[in-house]
């Protein structure tokens, strides 16, 4: 479901216009698509924010303009804290689009409890849908994954309409297999006092007096 963004038309461009609407809490954005002039916006950063957190990429921008739109980039600072420009392309709800999601494990995994330890190999796909049906994720339930089990992309659940965009759909997403061995050495050895710099030279100066 597409998620309310209001936004307002930004008549200025430029670095140092760009940081002064950064500083009255906007982000500079530009929407374009379907052959249709460009228009340049600001969106209010705790909304766009708290867009963002939601996992939606579908919106419905209000306010300066009226469109159903998908966010296409973000460009963040050095530090990837702050959102720094965003952009919109216009789109219908029917309209297919290539997207990456991330996925999350959802359960517990009954081989932990036989002493296995769940790796997950592969954090995102993307994959292609219709914009009304883009999900915020794929979650996997891996209550079922037994020691030594795994699940692959073939395995994964996706939206209808979905197509996983992948070449080998038989790559693991997530395995629960048997935790790798210490080094022999490393098991044997137990931890000892800490040897004193010089202690054995003085030990030695002593005996020799």
């Amino acid at each position: 479901m597409a998620q309310l963004l209001p936004v307002e038309i930004r008549e200025t461009s430029g670095k140092r216009r760009n940081r002064r609407l950064r500083e009255r809490g906007r982000i500079p954005a530009v929407l374009y698509g379907h052959g249709l002039e460009s228009v340049s916006l600001a969106v209010p950063s705790e909304e766009l924010a708290a867009v963002i957190r939601h996992g939606s990429r579908l919106v419905s921008l209000t306010g300066g303009v009226s469109e159903s739109a998908f966010i296409r980039d973000l460009q963040w600072d050095t530090f990837g804290t702050h959102i720094l420009h965003v952009d919109f392309t216009r789109i219908s709800e029917h309209e297919v689009v290539e997207v990456r999601v991330g996925i999350e494990l959802r359960g517990e995994a009954p081989g932990v409890r036989e002493g296995g330890v769940v790796t997950q190999h592969i954090h995102e796909v993307e994959i292609s849908c219709p914009a009304s049906v883009i999900p915020e994720r794929l979650e996997v339930n891996i209550n079922h994954l037994k020691l030594t089990e795994s699940i692959s992309l073939a395995g994964l659940e996706l939206p209808q309409g979905a197509k996983l965009l992948a070449d080998d759909l038989e790559a693991i997403v997530v395995e629960c297999v048997v935790p790798a061995e210490l080094p022999e050495e490393a098991a044997e050895a137990a931890p000892g006092e800490p040897e004193v710099i010089g202690a054995k030279e003085k030990e030695e100066a002593a005996e020799a007096e």
